[in-house]
């Protein structure tokens, strides 16, 4: 009896403990949060005034870049994958001069016309904070790593109003087919909280309730299977798509900012000549996705190159906006271009599958879907979201998650290594890859 109460006094103290810790964390990233939004909304629309603000891309993506080479070199690349690598690598110390220089970099980037989102640096922001409040209260590294994966979830609530799904994606991004129990507590903490401190800073969120659902139907749950494929077929060409930029730009041996000035004028080439709906967040074209209007057949191709140019020449932003301009991008095409119809509702479903397959987060994209859309899209969410998941095969647009799984037993990948150092399927090896993937298919069907 005494023991049993010991342990659930424990229990408790722990409970207690991280409440107020992942409480104070929320409350920081999501004033932080509102900050970043806000200071985005003004420049942005400072920038806006003037028709062609995007071909000062070069000089911009420069000035962003030089910012964070010289200042702080931590605050590289699109946010949530530097913080996962600082976690497995660094059991989450990250720089306290990450924050504002990540914050800068990113509006203006992203006020100028850069082609990224909005939540990597949300994340990285929130962890960093995370890291410091750690270091103030002088936690063992064990608590810190925890309290940063606060800080991700924090980030990623308050920016996209989604404190389930936010918390969510903070235990479940770090690892391909693990979620980290111990930290679902804290986590939730520090995202409701985020969310309710940035909502009430008057920071204004996007929910599209969808009350047309199509009765369930073979037919449908058959276009919702194809559309997981479909776009999971797309998550691996982005991915694909983010390494090819990243390497492009290695390539070139001069001065780092250097390539941020190329990557800028390729970018707002693409504005100046085929449409300015390709650059920035792109908030406007997902919205007339998911309200039903059919978006252009090169969409996709389009929104991938300048999101690739824009992450890859050393751009700062996050990953998740584009990934959403993306899946409705896809979602809306698979619709029209096979006559299926449901165009909002298949725009929807497609946005948050993107993310199941390009992140490796089913479940959270699956929450986040009944968080913005309602509950009675939930089943064909879920669905497309996992089959998204497999589709994308073991690769991520964050390389350092690390891989837990197999996706199937037909594959044969090693494990418990970064996504960047698998030696599997998705690398080069001197086999035939027709012969490989029919090779596999008649292995899977041979199965008893």
């Amino acid at each position: 009896m005494k023991r049993r109460l010991v342990e659930q006094l424990t229990l408790f103290a722990s409970v207690l403990k991280w409440s107020i810790y992942a409480s104070v964390v929320g409350a920081v990233v999501g004033l932080s949060t509102a900050a970043f939004l806000k200071s985005l909304t003004w420049a942005s629309g400072l920038a806006q005034q003037y028709p062609d603000y995007f071909w000062a891309l070069p000089v911009t993506l420069l000035v962003s870049s030089a910012l964070v080479y010289w200042l702080a070199p931590e605050a590289e690349g699109h946010g949530t994958e530097r913080v996962i690598a600082a976690l497995h690598e660094k059991m989450g110390r990250i720089p306290l001069m990450v924050v504002p220089i990540k914050l800068v970099a990113t509006v203006i980037t992203l006020a100028s016309g850069g082609s990224a989102g909005k939540e990597g640096p949300c994340a990285q922001i929130g962890a960093g904070l995370a890291s410091g409040i750690a270091s103030l209260a002088r936690l063992p590294d064990v608590d810190r790593r925890k309290l940063v994966i606060c800080g991700v979830s924090a980030g990623f609530a308050s920016v996209f109003g989604t404190p389930v799904a936010g918390a969510l994606f903070g235990v479940e991004v770090l690892f391909l087919g693990q979620l980290l129990y111990d930290v679902l507590l804290p986590s939730f903490v520090a995202g409701i909280t985020s969310y309710h401190v940035s909502h009430a800073l008057g920071v204004k969120y996007f929910y599209h309730p969808i009350d047309s659902i199509p009765l369930f139907s073979e037919k449908v749950f058959g276009e919702v299977i194809l559309l997981g494929v479909w776009v999971g077929i797309g998550a691996l060409l982005l991915i694909e798509g983010l390494a090819l930029g990243h390497r492009l730009f290695k390539k070139f041996r001069w001065w780092k900012p250097l390539n941020a000035a190329a990557g800028g004028l390729v970018v707002a080439g693409v504005g100046g000549l085929i449409s300015t709906r390709y650059l920035g967040l792109g908030l406007d074209t997902i919205e007339e996705g998911l309200a039903g209007k059919v978006l252009p057949k090169a969409a996709f191709f389009w929104k991938t190159i300048t999101t690739s140019m824009t992450l890859g020449c050393g751009g700062s932003g996050g990953i998740v906006t584009p990934i959403f301009f993306l899946g409705t991008a896809a979602g809306n095409l698979f619709s029209n271009l096979f006559g299926l119809g449901n165009v909002a509702i298949y725009s929807s479903i497609g946005m948050v599958a993107m993310l199941a397959g390009a992140a490796n987060t089913p479940i959270s994209a699956s929450v986040m879907a009944i968080e913005l859309f309602g509950s009675s899209i939930a089943p064909y969410a879920a669905i497309a979201c996992v089959v998204s998941f497999l589709m994308s095969g073991h690769r991520s647009v964050y390389p350092s998650q690390v891989l837990s799984i197999q996706k199937s037993d037909s594959v044969e990948v090693e494990t418990g290594k970064p996504i960047s150092q698998v030696q599997g399927v998705g690398n080069s090896d001197g086999i035939d890859l027709p012969k490989k993937i029919w090779t596999h298919c008649l292995s899977l069907f041979r199965r008893q």
